[in-house]
């Protein structure tokens, strides 16, 4: 009989994933938290605790701790308030494109933050290993990078919420962000070619934050009785949103479409949120999926 693989205990180590959770014996009060053998803590309460609270876990990001609440709360999923339908095209000039004509800037919080980053990543690479001055340096980095995926976590949050509370229905391509964002350096027997350009490129991508953006919108739309719609991103960018001729001469520039077919101009990211919009309506046609009118 085939023995179970034994290994010795990983034990946590201080500053990785610092967190501990209580099942039970937690109170709470006017923005305080009893803990079992911490006693009463202050927090801020960032929303009301609703239902029945069942267990909290408090764990540590950067140089603070925050308290996570779990609750049962039974929800009834009414219909939607808009019976609005959208196509969304995601970009990097523009972070997203709506079919309405909306437009949205992107944040680029990497971007902006980059030298600063590098900086204090030069001083840390400086200092001597495991010194005072190198922690205190490192919890400046850490501290960095928190406040980048801070600062985008909250962009995309105020823009999914948005959208979702304005349209029923949101239809975004379907986008294989880890495949789109591969490193082009190749092997030593076979290189890559224009990989500069293909790493930043990679690097502007994964400051969208595109699968984050799409995660926050189909669970907000669940909450709301909405619907997210997913299309293949094939030839959304080449095909006319007119007359439906498609070619990769519709599309010699980054910011412009014409059709040589029917001559057509128009923004080459509104064209193509119009494309994924009528994709959208077919799948929604073709399957269970039924629209309710305001």
């Amino acid at each position: 009989k085939k023995q179970p693989n034994k290994k010795f205990p990983k034990f946590k180590k201080r500053g990785f994933g610092d967190s501990f959770k209580y099942p039970q014996g937690f109170k709470f009060r006017d923005n305080q938290i009893f803990l079992p053998k911490i006693g009463w803590v202050k927090y801020f309460n960032s929303r009301e605790i609703e239902g029945t609270p069942k267990n909290v876990t408090v764990s540590r990001k950067g140089k603070y701790w925050f308290a996570s609440i779990q609750v049962e709360l039974d929800l009834s999923i009414s219909r939607h308030p808009s019976g609005k339908i959208v196509g969304i095209d995601l970009g990097i000039s523009r972070f997203a494109t709506l079919s309405n004509g909306t437009v949205i800037s992107p944040l680029n919080s990497f971007k902006k933050t980059e030298k600063k980053l590098a900086k204090v990543q030069k001083d840390l690479a400086r200092k001597e290993k495991f010194s005072n001055n190198w922690k205190k340096q490192k919890r400046k980095v850490q501290n960095l990078h928190i406040k980048i995926a801070d600062t985008r976590k909250d962009f995309l949050h105020k823009k999914s919420a948005s959208i979702t509370n304005e349209n029923q229905v949101v239809i975004l391509e379907d986008l294989k962000v880890s495949n789109m964002s591969k490193s082009a350096k190749g092997t030593a027997e076979s290189p890559g070619k224009n990989v500069n350009a293909k790493s930043g490129l990679n690097k502007a991508i994964l400051d969208q934050g595109w699968s984050e953006f799409r995660r926050q919108i189909e669970y907000k739309l669940n909450w709301l009785g909405g619907q997210m719609v997913l299309v293949n991103p094939r030839n959304t960018s080449r095909k006319c949103s007119v007359c439906g001729h498609t070619c990769k001469e519709n599309r010699t520039t980054q910011s412009t479409f014409f059709c040589v077919e029917c001559g057509h101009t128009q923004n080459a990211d509104l064209n193509a949120s119009l494309n994924i919009l009528a994709a959208g309506h077919v799948v929604l046609a073709c399957g269970d999926i039924k629209l309710v009118t305001a």
